[in-house]
């Protein structure tokens, strides 16, 4: 069966965030893979959140919090790719994506897009810039990147990453690949993968049916109409305990 871990990388204070993600992702029921979500933190310092994110560890065990100190373009990325080894390497998994926490996959869909693809060395995602079709120039857009274990692991030891830390994550990362010769194996989801239509950029498009994921989706407006697009409550079963 087809392992998959995907690594959302939040912050402490965005309960909300976390609670609709639980629900959109918890509805999901992908065929012949077993995706795991994972909530990723640095360390969590504000008593308050401790509290907090406390019992969110102990009412869903899907939060990973690493030794760091909380950033964005500052090695959260490195910090969470180098420590996957440590922590599940006894049960590794076969792809790990990085994803932002306004980001929209439908789970099916990407499943159903890596099974005809490389299981070695792969590096998937939208390609920037947005304009671009050649997954080779230049990277893959944060919004949501996946890789195949190796590279995990590569990351995990090698010393190219360390001397790339800082900058735009996603940029940073891409960078690593390019330098270390991974990544032989690329694919660009566009444009399965897009930002939400609104504004309308060079990376964005209509919802479709065929969409992997959905980026930008920066406030509750934006992830109903994209939700009631896809139809997410179409399974929803007939009750007495209530009626729409």
């Amino acid at each position: 069966q087809m392992r998959v871990l995907i690594g959302i990388l939040t912050l402490p204070d965005r309960f909300q965030e976390r609670d609709l993600l639980r629900l959109v992702y918890g509805t999901q029921s992908p065929v012949g893979v077993r995706v795991d979500v994972r909530f990723v933190l640095c360390n969590v310092t504000d008593e308050d959140h401790k509290i907090l994110v406390g019992l969110e560890i102990m009412r869903y065990a899907d939060i990973i919090i690493l030794n760091c100190r909380e950033n964005m373009n500052g090695g959260k990325t490195y910090t969470f790719f180098s420590s996957l080894p440590r922590i599940f390497g006894s049960d590794p998994y076969d792809y790990v994506m990085k994803s932002d926490d306004d980001t929209y996959f439908r789970l099916q869909n990407l499943v159903d897009s890596l099974k005809p693809l490389p299981k070695e060395d792969l590096y998937y995602g939208f390609v920037i810039p947005c304009n671009s079709m050649n997954p080779f120039k230049y990277y893959m857009s944060g919004m949501g990147y996946l890789i195949t274990w190796d590279i995990v692991e590569w990351i995990s030891v090698s010393d190219i990453p360390k001397k790339y830390l800082t900058g735009s994550e996603d940029k940073v990362f891409g960078k690593w690949i390019s330098k270390g010769h991974r990544g032989r194996n690329r694919y660009s989801a566009k444009w399965s993968m897009y930002d939400f239509p609104e504004p309308k950029t060079n990376c964005s498009h209509e919802l479709w049916p065929e969409t992997v994921g959905v980026h930008l989706l920066k406030n509750r407006d934006k992830w109903v109409r994209t939700l009631r697009y896809f139809n997410v409550t179409k399974d929803l079963k007939p009750s007495k305990l209530y009626h729409f």
